[in-house]
């Protein structure tokens, strides 16, 4: 993150990184990705090459410059954006990030089930932010495709977590069975 004179960030760049790409779980191995995530970005600020994700709000007040760029680009939602606006472009992207500020924030869970469920997103959703092990089986019921986990997580560990739970109580993107229905 680089700092003007003044203090203000120019462009947080959120990235752990192994060269130039980032280390997401992705249909259950771990992966180098390209994506590189931008958290805040000034008006004057010029964008790096490459695949980027950028906050929703930038992405509605810049769509025509982010158009024109060079790479591919996503967004980033948080659990207070409107969920309706962001299905109403959400086919656009081949990859929406959901933000997990913190561990008990779950709106991000209702918003890839929505996403997924009734608004038919098909594209890849990321879970990003305090994203932990023992969330991970939970979201990707919810329909989260990929996670990137802080660096200092244990990704081989947290590999493991999808096969914490044989046993589904509920209905979920996934289709797998509940219990109930296995009598």
């Amino acid at each position: 993150m680089s700092r003007s004179r003044k203090g203000s960030t120019k462009l947080a760049l959120v990235k752990e990184k192994k060269g130039n790409s980032v280390r997401v779980i992705k249909d259950n191995q771990i992966i180098e990705d390209q994506w590189q995530r931008l958290e805040k970005i000034e008006p004057d600020q010029k964008l790096p090459n490459g695949d980027i994700i950028v906050p929703f709000a930038y992405w509605r007040a810049n769509r025509e410059t982010l158009l024109d760029r060079n790479g591919n680009t996503a967004i980033f939602i948080m659990g207070d954006d409107k969920i309706d606006e962001v299905a109403g472009v959400a086919s656009q992207f081949d990859l929406i990030a959901l933000e997990f500020p913190l561990f008990k924030d779950g709106r991000c869970y209702s918003h890839a089930r929505l996403l997924k469920e009734r608004y038919g997103y098909k594209g890849e959703l990321r879970a990003v932010g305090d994203v932990l092990r023992d969330q991970l089986f939970f979201m990707k019921r919810c329909g989260i495709d990929s996670f990137q986990l802080k660096a200092e997580k244990d990704m081989q560990d947290a590999l493991k977590s999808f096969n914490d739970f044989t046993v589904k109580y509920q209905t979920a993107t996934d289709a797998a069975p509940p219990i109930y229905k296995l009598r």
